[in-house]
């Protein structure tokens, strides 16, 4: 055992490069540059303390480092696991409505889900059954609340919610891949020069993880734990998977996928909603400028685990700066992490023109916030999406079925 250890450390340090390093730290700017703000958004609306934040926040960070640095080692491949952003977005609206441990209790529900599917295999399956352009047009439902409040956060805070959509379609032009931070980084700049932004009471310190008990999630089993589940599967999981197929790896999904379920289990007391396979943070470590060699870019994946645990352990710290940020910096800042997340879900929505009507009630239905029975938009929105689409699949398949009986005749 020893002797293995040794023999893997030592490949490490043989494989290790500066650009895998950097690789695996871009990513971690990626990850937390934007998509952290929809998790500040989401504790905010449910009312939860500083405390329960600093929590949620080293739950995500450091799960998705362990995560990622054990699935890299084992197969060699830069896996970067991560925290579902849809995920966190659909939270915005859920969690003012349920209390903390009923949700907690739905987000070990969706982690059984994530591991039946990985280790049945039914993984790639399921993705093939569920209509994708509903699933799209469900997610596009939830992302489109944070492009609108991107832009209202212009009426409130010109200056710094400007700089951040401006610097973003600039630099989307420029230098797509810090389109996030740098733009972030200029809009702190503005509301410290603007007074705005008060740094006073930040402290160093560790987190320190509070875990909650899970109460049993009763409806929330059908309007939270089914759509995150959903979500994360699709605009999580799916491209994550891809990601690195593209890349040129042939990696199991249903291990993957399983693992991540795994994780989530594991750090759901302490706040992880859900973790899952990065999409957009793994096509970075996986692309050949983590390395010329794709054999070697693994590291670029343990590089931004160990980032990810390094910062997660600070999560108190990452908490109160978020906390000093001006809410329409932390609007902007969301809403521009999940532009393209939101072209992406529309574009996947009306990308058949026969499924366009599904699509609009299952996006409209989204949107709108309702409840009924208890059960929120999100699954509505994927029900009524779902058997609008099969009422009429059906219909034309019947009227293709007489004009071909009408022609035979």
């Amino acid at each position: 055992m020893a002797e293995a250890l040794g023999g893997g450390a030592r490949r490490v340090w043989h494989d290790a490069s500066l650009s895998a390093v950097v690789a695996g730290a871009v990513a971690v700017v990626v990850s937390f540059a934007g998509p952290l703000t929809i998790v500040v958004q989401a504790a905010h609306a449910g009312g939860l303390g500083e405390a329960r934040l600093s929590s949620w926040i080293w739950a995500i960070a450091v799960g998705s480092g362990v995560t990622g640095l054990v699935l890299s080692l084992r197969h060699r491949v830069p896996v970067v696991a991560a925290w579902s952003t849809p995920g966190a977005a659909l939270l915005v609206t859920q969690l003012d409505e349920m209390p903390y441990a009923t949700a907690v209790g739905a987000y070990l529900a969706a982690a059984a889900l994530t591991v039946l599917v990985g280790v049945t295999g039914w993984f790639d399956a399921l993705m093939r059954r569920i209509p994708a352009a509903v699933v799209s047009a469900v997610l596009a439902g939830i992302l489109l609340r944070f492009g609108l409040e991107a832009f209202r956060a212009i009426e409130d805070a010109p200056a710094v919610a400007g700089v951040m959509l401006a610097g973003y379609v600039v630099l989307q032009r420029v230098a797509p891949r810090y389109a996030i931070a740098v733009p972030l980084v200029a809009a702190v700049a503005v509301a410290a020069g603007t007074g705005t932004l008060s740094l006073g009471d930040v402290r160093l310190s560790l987190a320190t993880p509070v875990f909650t008990v899970p109460a049993w999630p009763g409806e929330a089993l059908v309007s939270l734990a089914l759509p995150l589940f959903l979500v994360t599967m699709s605009a999580q999981n799916a491209p994550g998977v891809g990601a690195l197929r593209e890349a040129g790896y042939a990696v199991p999904s249903g291990p993957l996928v399983r693992d991540t379920g795994v994780a989530s289990a594991v750090f759901a007391p302490f706040g992880a909603h859900a973790l899952n396979l990065g999409a957009i943070t793994a096509a970075i470590c996986a692309g050949p400028d983590a390395h010329e060699d794709r054999d070697r870019r693994y590291v670029a994946g343990l590089s931004c685990g160990a980032l990810y645990i390094a910062v997660g352990l600070f999560g108190t710290t990452v908490a109160g700066l978020f906390a000093a940020l001006p809410p329409a910096l932390i609007s902007a800042a969301a809403g521009v992490a999940l532009l393209g997340a939101l072209g992406g879900s529309l574009s996947g929505a009306f990308a058949e023109p026969r499924d366009r009507t599904p699509v609009l009630v299952a996006f409209l239905t989204t949107a709108s916030g309702l409840t009924l029975a208890g059960l929120g938009a999100a699954f509505w929105g994927l029900v009524l999406g779902t058997l609008c689409r099969a009422v009429l699949r059906q219909t034309k398949q019947k009227t293709n079925s007489t004009e071909e009986a009408v022609r035979r005749e």
